[in-house]
């Protein structure tokens, strides 16, 4: 673990007391962080501070014909959240080739008051918890108080934090299967997303669209759920389907929660 930042509190720094930087390690992050937490972060956090953050579009820039850099960067100048962050990724599916993951990932925290850098961590690990705990929070409002079964869409290094995220949601889960999602699903079910990128970026909606499956219209967000605007679960036997492309908010609001943990447990 990294030593501990001098005067930490970006909310409460002056010009003589500059900010030393941090840098949380994977293991500390771990430490940290967890699923439960991070569920109940969001589900508190979300509400308030959507509307007050600056998220500009993901950046995508080519560095070779196969290989990428993607920038994600949030600000707020609220005094609840008084940070800006960038996830930087980079993108080199020929990795697999060399026995090395296809994606790394750091993200960068800076005080939104003086611009100074306050921390950096593993931004891999913080995008499977995010991810996670976002899919965590829609099952907690959307799915059956009494279900029993979790079937994995998709697989890789998130299904094994889909899953303890959906069993720290539900503590009712006892299996969990996998299979891939289809138009059927997407039209037997009420649709809820995360944000509204996942209109234009998840394939399986915007296929379902194109296709007169369902209507961009009739698409629910997670926040309209937190806050109560729009009903989730109307009865036992509805079908619901929630997608997550994450955001900017969610990787913000995330690092917020390690970072502060990092500063308590120094």
């Amino acid at each position: 673990m990294a030593s501990s930042a001098t005067n930490p509190n970006p909310s409460n720094h002056t010009n003589s007391a500059p900010i030393s930087p941090v840098f949380i390690t994977t293991e500390s992050l771990h430490s940290i962080l967890s699923h439960h937490i991070l569920i109940q972060h969001f589900h508190t956090s979300l509400p308030t501070v959507s509307s007050s953050l600056h998220t500009p579009i993901r950046q995508i820039h080519e560095i070779s014909r196969s290989s990428s850099l993607l920038l994600m960067p949030s600000w707020s100048t609220s005094p609840s959240l008084p940070f800006t962050g960038v996830k930087l990724v980079t993108y080199f599916p020929q990795n697999s080739s060399i026995n090395l993951p296809g994606i790394h990932a750091s993200y960068v925290l800076f005080s939104s008051t003086t611009g100074q850098t306050l921390a950096s961590t593993d931004g891999t690990v913080l995008t499977l918890y995010r991810t996670s705990c976002v899919s965590g929070l829609a099952s907690n409002i959307l799915a059956r108080e009494d279900s029993q079964v979790l079937v994995m869409v998709g697989a890789g290094a998130l299904a094994p934090h889909l899953i303890k995220a959906h069993l720290a949601a539900r503590p009712s889960l006892r299996k969990e299967t996998m299979r891939e999602c289809d138009d059927e699903a997407i039209k037997r079910g009420r649709v809820f997303v995360d944000n509204e990128a996942a209109l234009v970026e998840a394939e399986e909606l915007v296929g379902a669209i194109e296709r007169g499956v369902i209507d961009k219209k009739d698409v629910g967000f997670l926040v309209d759920l937190i806050k109560g605007d729009n009903i989730g679960r109307r009865n036992p036997e509805e079908i619901t389907v929630f997608k997550s492309v994450g955001s900017a908010v969610v990787d913000i609001l995330a690092a917020q929660l390690v970072y502060e943990g990092y500063v308590k447990s120094a």
